[in-house]
């Protein structure tokens, strides 16, 4: 028997991994991503040098986590700073050249009668017939349609729409975005056809023509469109802005916009209070209450602790998800089972959803019930670890049950879950996932012209803006996702310094 040589087989496999990453890297290039092919190619580089140095042997067990941090932490961060300085929205999709293409790309009517259309079957593919009022035709060879590539097709004289299976009308609406890639050279008529309207090509001209300045000329009105690089819009003598628009840098502006625009900042300024309040309060209560059933769980003449402990941990370990979504049924106002009791016992039905405060409240109360099992585990494994002498020196000082609670207990874990609670503040600092499903940032605010609402909090508040808006501002959403991003970074510092803390004292 021959020994397998896996030495030979894993080179064998490092070079085929590596033309085919080189592949991918020159596709990527190919497809007008020379930045991103470049990281490509210098993560290929990097990957070469470190598997191959025998010196950087120990870095190969970090270099995995490395890549990770880079790829799916730095990079997401630096590019939504990135586009946070930039005019990125809906009006602002393409990049100057694209939106240029575009515009090149438009035709005009130039005169002449359109020719109807009549699109065949020819097996997998398909054949044009036209016809003009006078009963000439003129028919194409059986081509494949493809949105994704434009076609030139000329023409022959000739052709019977009756030869053939039609393309039924349900088809033919599908087919569109690849018929209107065609252009159709017909003979006799020097102007190319184009497609349009559902049934007819006709007579196409490019409706704008570049001048050496690099401005548009309107061929049918004669309007010239010059490029403003200030708003991201080509725009007419009048000034008037001609869609689409492009990305351009605008410094500051997004900053600028939102401490200094009224009406952002009203909003702003409400959401960023309750963010605080509702993270602020959510580590409280959930603190409280885990501290407190900790507490119980704790004494040892408890019977049942074990099943206690079961069936209180049991809201941690259904998905957050899911229970929220229940809550949502649970607190519906016309057929919810809560204010279905509420009503019973006392004749009132709460507005949970369209009342601020009580949908303020609903939040609390659903994010505590997620929330308090965490803390209890938390207290209940920092409660284990103080020492009994202490309990029992101070039954023997004759101390009550409240003064071990707040002079023993609650001191002695204050310090080593401090940490945890800033985290857990950072946590709901972003807590997106409750806020969208329970009550997606609402009630609105009524003097807001941003997409905002009373339950939003900063994280929501940058979703509905990026993507609820009318004008979807990718750019000021990213600006505020930069804020989010600092203020996040600036807890971490306080709680890693904490933990330095802690870290001292134990020693």
């Amino acid at each position: 028997m021959y020994a397998i040589d896996w030495r030979r087989i894993g080179k064998t496999a490092g070079v085929v991994l590596t033309l085919l990453a080189l592949w991918l890297v020159f596709g990527i290039y190919r497809a007008g991503h020379p930045w991103l092919a470049s990281g490509g190619l210098a993560f290929l580089a990097a990957s070469a040098a470190l598997f191959s140095w025998q010196r950087a042997y120990a870095w190969r067990y970090l270099y995995p986590g490395i890549v990770a941090i880079l790829v799916f932490i730095v990079f997401p961060a630096l590019y939504t700073m990135r586009i946070g300085f930039t005019n990125y929205s809906s009006s602002n999709l393409l990049s100057f050249e694209r939106a240029t293409a575009y515009l090149m790309d438009q035709t005009c009517t130039s005169g002449g009668d359109p020719l109807k259309l009549q699109l065949l079957h020819r097996g997998q593919r398909f054949e044009l017939v036209l016809q003009n009022e006078e009963g000439g035709a003129w028919h194409s060879a059986a081509i494949a349609l493809a949105a994704d590539k434009p076609q030139t097709l000329s023409l022959t004289a000739g052709g019977d729409p009756a030869a053939g299976e039609q393309v039924p009308l349900r088809d033919l609406i599908a087919l569109q975005p690849a018929l209107r890639s065609l252009t159709l050279n017909v003979p006799g008529l020097a102007t190319p056809y184009r497609l349009n309207s559902l049934t007819s090509f006709a007579p196409a001209a490019p409706l704008y023509r570049r001048n050496t300045d690099g401005s548009l000329k309107n061929l049918q009105t004669g309007d010239v469109l010059r490029p403003n690089f200030q708003t991201g819009f080509y725009q007419t003598a009048a000034g008037a802005n001609v869609q689409p628009g492009f990305r351009v840098d605008v410094g500051w502006k997004n900053f600028v916009r939102l401490f200094g625009s009224a009406e952002l900042q009203a909003p702003l300024m409400r959401v960023f209070a309750w963010t605080v309040l509702f993270a602020g309060l959510t580590v409280l209560i959930t603190f409280c209450i885990g501290f407190a059933l900790a507490t119980v769980l704790s004494w040892e003449a408890l019977r049942m602790r074990t099943t206690y402990r079961v069936l209180l941990f049991l809201p941690y370990a259904v998905p957050g998800f899911i229970s929220i979504l229940i809550f949502r049924g649970l607190f519906n106002e016309n057929f919810g089972e809560i204010n279905m009791v509420l009503h019973a016992l006392f004749g009132i039905r709460p507005n949970w959803f369209s009342d601020p405060l009580l949908a303020k409240s609903m939040l609390l109360i659903v994010n505590s019930w997620l929330g308090y099992p965490y803390m209890m585990l938390l207290c209940l494994g920092l409660i284990k670890s103080i020492p009994s002498d202490l309990y029992e020196a101070s039954a023997i000082a004759g101390a009550t049950a409240w003064q071990n609670l707040t002079r023993i207990t609650l001191p002695l874990i204050l310090k080593p879950i401090m940490p945890l609670l800033i985290a857990s503040f950072a946590f709901n600092f972003n807590n997106f996932v409750l806020i969208s499903l329970l009550t997606d940032g609402r009630p609105d605010f009524t003097d807001s012209l941003v997409p905002a609402g009373t339950t939003d909090i900063l994280v929501s508040y940058t979703y509905r803006i990026a993507f609820q808006d009318s004008g979807q501002n990718f750019g000021l959403a990213a600006a505020i996702s930069t804020l989010i991003f600092l203020l996040v970074a600036l807890l971490s510092v306080v709680n890693l310094k904490l933990m330095r803390v802690n870290a001292q004292d134990k020693r």
